[in-house]
């Protein structure tokens, strides 16, 4: 008879103990792992958000019936998209609109506004991002992080038909002291 070359391994055969001690183990190390977690994070005095007098967090200026500097020629205006953020890290949220005019056809330039609102003060106009005049029609928008970042569609001459923007442009604002600076999308491109 020949012995084998690998020595006799009996001793992996697996038995009830083995599989308790093994659990105990694991149960010891995911025990160990949720005390080492880190803390939760908690706010600080200038990190704490504002809130009404229940205790909730202050709600985002509504958009609607803000006046904005839009000349409609009687036709009104449209809140096409918004989103709210704290923008200036003050705790607040302020909300970011799309408008343009309500036109009955076509493809609107619009504009791009920041709201805020003071404690008991309905919600106003603090900054114009996008001004209609610049004849940008606004495509992808978003807030995110303190951040506004939108597709703005134009033309690039007064041949291009109004519902078929040729030229699109990546945008994007950040509250950097006292003003909203445009961090991005100096260049026009064409589509």
């Amino acid at each position: 008879m020949q012995t084998p070359a690998l020595p006799d391994l009996a001793h992996t055969a697996a038995k009830p103990v083995h599989w308790l001690a093994t659990a105990a183990a694991m149960a010891g190390v995911v025990a160990l792992a949720g005390l080492l977690q880190p803390r939760s994070a908690t706010a600080t005095a200038t990190e704490q958000r504002a809130t009404t007098s229940h205790g909730a967090p202050a709600p985002a200026p509504d958009p609607a019936g803000v006046e904005f500097p839009l000349e409609c020629g009687g036709a009104g205006t449209t809140v096409a998209k918004k989103a709210s953020g704290d923008l200036d890290g003050d705790g607040r949220p302020e909300t970011v609109a799309v408008v343009h005019c309500a036109a009955g056809s076509g493809t609107p330039p619009g504009g791009i506004y920041v709201l805020t609102r003071s404690s008991g003060a309905a919600p106003r106009v603090v900054a114009t991002l996008v001004d209609p005049a610049d004849r940008k029609t606004v495509g992808d928008f978003a807030v995110r992080d303190g951040l506004i970042s939108a597709t703005l569609l134009g033309y690039s001459s007064l041949d291009v038909p109004r519902c078929c923007p040729d030229q699109e442009e990546q945008a994007s604002w950040r509250w950097q002291g006292k003003a909203f600076v445009r961090t991005s999308g100096d260049l026009a491109r064409s589509v």
